[in-house]
């Protein structure tokens, strides 16, 4: 006789319903953020548009993965494993929902800087964007395969994001000295770098969140 792996299958269902919620959340942040860039990047209003659309859809996955996850404590009260998938169920959806949220920073900033001459300038900003998105779909990726090693990777990157999003401050911060005509548009690449910055600290929680719940192990605020 095989036996299911919990004695109540809607626990199964449960769980797996609270997963796909997430992997839809994450995919809807991640287009919000591509579509936020490539608004800047090309200069297309109507992309910087639905970008900022995205972002209700986001916020009410939030809310009903919350809302999923007290009703599994308080008809399953899952312990291991399972608790710890579904605690860490919600602080992921909280950093996803933040990422979309500076995807329409970004999609904001990057409307206003259209309606004015492009400054080459944007282009410090691609690899920045590059690194923030894989740290962020890689992180994604740890937590649905429970791969430990790949979620210390990401954790291990964000360092390295900091310090390109120093750099592009740093040399944008010359080129308002420069040409402060532009000091407006270089302020808002230096705010959307920031923003792109804060995508990957969102990253490395969910990543630590992957840990967590891969491995019962805590490796927030370690060296």
């Amino acid at each position: 006789m095989v036996l299911p792996k919990h004695i109540l299958e809607t626990f199964d269902e449960a769980l797996s319903d609270l997963r796909k919620n997430l992997l839809t959340m994450a995919g809807l942040a991640e287009r919000s953020l591509h579509r936020a860039i490539n608004g800047l990047l090309q200069r297309d209003d109507s992309l910087c548009t639905n970008a900022i659309d995205d972002d209700q859809e986001v916020d009410q996955l939030e809310k009903q993965i919350d809302k999923a996850s007290l009703e599994i404590f308080v008809r399953f009260q899952p312990v291991a494993s399972d608790l710890r998938h579904v605690t860490s169920a919600i602080k992921l959806s909280s950093n996803i929902e933040r990422i979309a949220d500076e995807a329409t920073n970004i999609a904001e900033l990057a409307h206003k800087l259209n309606q004015h001459p492009p400054l080459v300038e944007v282009n410090l900003l691609v690899p920045i964007q590059a690194h923030a998105t894989s740290m962020f779909k890689d992180s994604i990726n740890a937590f649905v395969q429970e791969d430990v090693e790949l979620a210390r990777a990401v954790v291990s990157r964000d360092k390295q994001l900091d310090n390109m999003n120093g750099s592009a401050k740093r040399q944008l911060t010359e080129r308002m000295l420069q040409d402060p005509y532009q000091l407006r548009g270089y302020l808002n690449l230096i705010f959307i770098s920031r923003y792109l910055e804060r995508v990957g600290d969102h990253a490395t929680n969910i990543a630590e969140e992957a840990v967590y719940a891969a491995a019962a192990e805590d490796i927030r605020h370690q060296s």
